[in-house]
């Protein structure tokens, strides 16, 4: 099998199985949440994240590429001068009277030269330094997607962290109660050492749980203050949110037609296979001739004197070419590995193309099965509620024991940490799937995926 053709082919949109239709996001898609802190939050991260000035410095880099390889396209000129004090040799070329003399001798030039690219291999270089630098771009609508929606889990997680510090309060505030009431049951011999024992440890497990809340609330903080930018002096300004757990945001419903022209991520790839197929033509073009014009105009002379008269003057002009007759086997070598080089960027960019569909299907799962438990819960603490109400009502009917209604506060109060966890979770699930497609990253330009398959001969 002949490794100077390519081996992977390119997976195209219509053999995976996308919906017909397409979905809108906005370009703020996080203000759909309502909490204008985790505007702000976002905002400055997108602004001062160390991440994104890498990304941004690489477009720079790449885009002093493109300058150089477009430099190279163009005529060249250049000038050199210089002076030499030289004795010349009594037995060499030069006659008397100026052998066995030292004398001045300078020189001034201006080279002119012109690369004019016959067969396309400058041509080929600068197509391939402009797709690295939009690859680099689009790293960069990458890296902003992946800190929005870094900032908005995180944020997702504080509210959820203050919910569950409210929870474990009002739960140690029952679990209080309970003891209180075990111990007058204790002292009046209608309990045991043992129900006093459960009622002390039930309210340590109920405190460490408050603990454990409050510094997952603390190291949430640090990271979104990792994830703007800054350092410990952010702490102090982040207050609780008031983002509602309990109102998720609408996010789509399907596996669009355009979410390979959604991604940032998919089109970097597209122009990475577009950078690959350049080099190739660059490897290719390395067996034709290589043709050049070149010129130059200066003065010459011996001695200091005659070097500003027109006697002096010098020019030149003429072409040069470069064929490459017999090199080893190294210009094959490298027309190989330029193809080998295509091939890993179709079949990187194939395995993420895979990636995305799958990430996003099961995103679009995990929405639906976030959904489905929210509501199962809500009827779990609606039922739970109305037994806290019937036992507060049998209690001031004499029907009921207080120990009834504690035990039922309790169950209620541990359903309502499970509300807190799965309401969080279905705005987690929402980020991921807005991420999954894509957030509203809208393409510079028209993108269509590049057409590998077309251009590998």
């Amino acid at each position: 099998m002949s490794h100077s053709l390519p081996q992977v082919a390119q997976l195209k949109g219509g053999a995976l199985g996308l919906d017909s239709r397409s979905v809108s996001i906005d370009a703020k898609w996080w203000t759909e949440f309502g909490d204008p802190q985790l505007d702000r939050l976002v905002e400055a991260g997108l602004a001062g994240n160390p991440t994104l000035d890498s990304a941004l410095a690489r477009v720079r880099s790449a885009e002093a590429a493109v300058s150089v390889q477009h430099a190279g396209q163009l005529p060249q000129v250049s000038a050199d001068g210089q002076v030499l004090d030289e004795r010349f040799s009594e037995r060499y070329i030069i006659p008397p009277p100026y052998g066995g003399t030292t004398q001045w001798v300078p020189t001034a030039q201006v080279n002119f030269s012109w690369d004019i690219d016959l067969f396309g291999r400058q041509r080929a270089l600068l197509a391939q330094a402009r797709s690295q630098a939009d690859a680099a771009r689009l790293d960069t609508a990458a890296a902003r997607l992946t800190i929005s929606t870094s900032v908005a889990q995180a944020y997702v997680g504080l509210a959820q962290a203050y919910e569950q510090v409210r929870v474990a309060e009002s739960f140690v505030s029952t679990r209080q109660r309970a003891l209180a009431y075990t111990e007058a049951q204790f002292h009046s011999q209608l309990a045991s050492q043992f129900d006093l024992s459960t009622a002390e440890t039930l309210l340590a497990v109920a405190q460490r749980a408050g603990v454990l809340a409050r510094t997952q609330r603390d190291v949430l903080v640090h990271a979104l203050a990792r994830l703007v930018g800054r350092g410990a002096d952010f702490y102090a300004s982040v207050t609780p949110p008031t983002l509602s757990l309990d109102r998720p945001p609408p996010v789509p419903d399907l596996l669009p037609a355009d979410l390979l022209g959604r991604r940032p991520d998919l089109l970097a790839g597209q122009d990475r296979i577009d950078a690959a197929l350049s080099g190739r033509r660059v490897a290719r073009a390395d067996f034709l001739p290589d043709i050049n014009l070149q010129g130059l105009v200066g003065l010459s002379a011996l001695g200091l004197g005659p070097f500003f008269g027109p006697a002096a003057a010098t020019f030149g002009g003429g072409g040069a070419i470069h064929v490459p007759i017999f090199e080893g086997g190294k210009l094959r070598a490298r027309y190989r590995g330029a193809t080998a080089d295509l091939d890993q960027a179709v079949a990187d960019y194939n395995s993420s193309v895979l990636d995305a569909v799958r990430g996003t299907a099961d995103a679009l799962t995990q929405v639906r099965s976030a959904d489905a438990d929210l509501a199962q819960q809500d009827q779990v603490v609606a039922g739970l509620r109305d037994t806290v109400r019937l036992n507060q009502v049998r209690i001031t009917t004499g029907l009921g024991s207080r120990l009834d209604a504690i035990d039922s506060g309790f169950r209620l109060l541990e359903a309502e940490q499970t509300l807190v966890d799965l309401q969080a979770n279905t705005l987690t699930r929402r980020v991921q799937l807005i991420a999954a497609l894509g957030g509203g990253f809208r393409p510079p330009r028209a993108t269509a995926p590049a057409h590998a398959a077309q251009q590998h001969s």
